[in-house]
């Protein structure tokens, strides 16, 4: 044979096994591109999923801007609700509130002395006066009706009886000035004066109130209990309330659930209900059970991506949440492949 002819041969069979190997690499990206969500079997739905806390990832920001005085979590700490996980400098917001404070007070003691009238001090000087007021009285009405008496006799004249009857007339407007004062210092307080020192009063507590909520406002605080997922600032840093900052990320983790991609060839077998069980490559043949807690209503686009290079981004799903059996040693944001049981769940 030919030398040529050896050679036409290696180039047909080289030929061959190139074409060989792009059929099968066909077929295996083919088959990788089906959506992972497909029957396995009769009795199985399998779906791409990925673990999640009950609360989903929740992220704390701050009610006010400011500075970030100091951040009290780390990352991995479990806290409970209403903990202070951080606090924004707040010195002036202390100071406001120390001054509001001191003018409730001063308020309420006005209010008390409205109320109360004068001290018993004050009551016993005015009444005092009253009864010295109304002893001169006496005695210069005495004196001049005496006085009277005897310029008619013509014992003394007219003008010395006159004198007297002036010294009574004083004497008179003497006491009606200081029955005056003690009755004011011993009468209650009139309404419009109580309900002005009522009202201001009412101010002030107001003012005190929303000082010390600004205050509260610089505390951030957990609002659910949970484990800190996330320490997005640190001490010293701003925070603003016109950026979405948020100071940590954070999650309650005690029930874990599992969002599942389902074809949408198979989302007629789902039912609230059936039991599922999901795996992970980190814990090898391990299964981890729960059950169908809800089914999606409207299709879409996948949350879970493969990363495999041919995989079809564009396949329809239905979101469709499990919910795994408690103390199940899952992370968060873990991938998993999904089982749902066809046929044991309840209408």
């Amino acid at each position: 044979m030919k030398r040529s002819n050896y050679v036409l041969l290696a180039a047909g069979a080289l030929l061959a096994l190139s074409t060989a190997n792009l059929l099968r690499s066909r077929g295996r990206a083919v088959a990788a591109s089906e959506p992972k969500a497909r029957s396995m079997s009769s009795t199985l739905i399998v779906a791409a999923g990925r673990v999640e806390a009950i609360s989903e990832e929740i992220r704390v920001s701050s009610e006010i801007s400011g500075r970030l005085k100091s951040v009290r979590v780390e990352e991995g700490d479990r806290v409970q609700r209403g903990q202070v996980l951080a606090e924004i400098e707040n010195d002036d917001y202390r100071a406001r509130v120390a001054g509001e404070e001191a003018e409730l007070a001063q308020r309420e003691a006005e209010l008390r002395r409205t109320v109360n009238g004068a001290r018993a001090q004050e009551r016993r000087e005015a009444e005092a006066s009253l009864q010295a007021a109304k002893a001169v009285l006496n005695n210069a009405k005495n004196e001049a009706e005496r006085r009277r008496g005897l310029a008619e006799r013509n014992v003394i004249s007219r003008d010395e009886a006159d004198r007297y009857e002036r010294v009574f007339q004083v004497a008179r407007a003497q006491y009606e000035q200081a029955a005056q004062h003690f009755a004011l210092i011993d009468a209650e307080a009139r309404e419009e004066d109580r309900a002005k020192a009522e009202a201001e009063v009412a101010l002030a507590r107001a003012r005190l109130a929303e000082s010390r909520a600004y205050l509260e406002k610089s505390y951030i605080r957990a609002p659910i209990s949970g484990v800190i997922l996330r320490k997005l600032r640190h001490n010293g840093e701003s925070v603003s309330t016109q950026f979405d900052s948020p100071v940590i990320t954070m999650a309650d983790d005690s029930t874990l659930r599992v969002r599942l991609d389902v074809d949408e060839s198979d989302v007629s077998k789902l039912k609230v209900g059936q039991q599922a069980y999901v795996t992970a490559e980190a814990y090898g043949t391990r299964k981890f059970r729960g059950h169908v807690i809800r089914v999606g209503r409207i299709l879409g686009k996948k949350n879970v991506r493969t990363d495999e290079p041919s995989e079809h981004v564009d396949t329809k799903i239905l979101e469709t949440l499990v919910e795994l059996d408690p103390a199940q040693p899952l992370p968060l944001g873990l991938r998993v492949d999904s089982f749902v049981e066809i046929g044991n769940g309840s209408n």
